[in-house]
């Protein structure tokens, strides 16, 4: 998935703020939490509310992540 997102941050991130979060790493225990960690990989899309957009648990096709950033981005 590292590449997709990758190449999703290239083509969105000037409009869209992306951000990794080490599910090792015992600091992220609260955004886990959070935001309903269950499954690796897991992505959310948060608006600037705060507000879940929309989750999607395990290995994603690109498509329906740029299908979500038309959507946010149209609006």
């Amino acid at each position: 998935m590292q590449p997709i997102v990758n190449g999703l941050e290239d083509e969105y991130g000037s409009d869209i703020e992306f951000v990794k979060i080490n599910i090792d790493d015992p600091n992220s225990a609260a955004a886990k939490q959070e935001y309903g960690f269950r499954y690796q990989p897991y992505f959310v899309l948060v608006d600037a509310d705060g507000e879940v957009l929309e989750s999607w648990p395990g290995y994603t096709d690109a498509t329906l992540f740029e299908d979500a950033f038309a959507t946010i981005l149209e609006n």
